[in-house]
């Protein structure tokens, strides 16, 4: 079979962020650090495949973080609307990964069942662990599951040639990696198993964190999973959009050929 093209795609950003909001034991902590928030789409001739959502207007507004494009709106350049979209990889249920389920009507979910399982659960009785998540994404969530349109996964899957899950945990319970094969290696979106490419080079944790043994364990997974280092792509590291080329629009980057200048951080 061929390979998969992968775009990644930016829907809105925080600026107004330190060091200390984005690695655990850092010694310039008060230094500015921007944020980048992505999904990413999956597409091999008429398949397409897009690995999380976003969130949309209202979540913006009752968070106090604003959007610059609406997820769905987000796609066009790509020739795609909400609608076109049957297959999904939600890598966890957070607000920024999950905010967005419901603008994609027609798309059948693929979940860890620990996802599901954490987000349900005793612990989010404490309102640190619940802090990421909403109950409105989780409930769209379990209404796919009662329509038959939600898969649950347990640890590491084969989805569809040349698309492999695999649970990371870590940052939250049942987070999960997406593994692709492009025509320069296997490309691994790391999603929020490592927020930016420093996470995963110094070892530094996210703060946001469930087990950070699972976390640190994740750094070593990812970089089993991928062909290269460079080919691991973080979920949220404003570096991706200096590293691989424009793919269409601003907002859009092309990542399956590969990046085109060598990461420096």
């Amino acid at each position: 079979m061929s390979d998969w093209e992968v775009h990644a795609i930016k829907y809105a950003d925080r600026n107004a962020r330190t060091r200390a909001d984005s690695f655990i034991f850092d010694d310039n902590h008060d230094a500015p650090h921007a944020m980048d928030y992505f999904m990413w789409l999956l597409r091999r001739g008429p398949e397409v495949i897009l690995v999380d959502t976003g969130y949309d207007a209202a979540e913006a507004q009752n968070r106090d973080r604003p959007i610059r494009l609406d997820p769905g709106e987000a796609l066009a350049p790509l020739g795609l609307k909400p609608e076109d979209i049957t297959q999904l990889i939600v890598t966890h249920l957070h607000y920024d990964h999950a905010g967005g389920l419901h603008l994609f009507p027609n798309a059948h979910i693929h979940l860890q069942a620990a996802e599901m399982a954490f987000a349900t659960g005793p612990c989010m009785c404490h309102d640190t662990l619940r802090m990421p998540y909403t109950a409105t994404h989780i409930c769209e969530a379990i209404q796919r599951l009662y329509s038959g349109n939600l898969t649950f996964h347990d640890g590491d899957t084969e989805l569809t040639d040349g698309v492999t899950l695999h649970r990371i945990g870590g940052h939250s319970r049942g987070l999960q990696a997406v593994r692709v094969r492009t025509s320069v290696g296997w490309m691994v979106l790391a999603s929020d198993a490592a927020h930016f490419y420093e996470n995963l080079t110094a070892r530094k944790p996210f703060p946001i964190v469930v087990d950070l043994q699972d976390m640190l364990d994740g750094f070593i997974t990812l970089e089993r999973l991928a062909s290269r280092p460079e080919l691991i792509i973080p979920g949220h590291d404003p570096l991706v959009r200096d590293l691989f080329p424009e793919d269409r629009a601003d907002h859009i980057r092309r990542l399956d050929r590969g990046p085109i200048k060598d990461l420096s951080v």
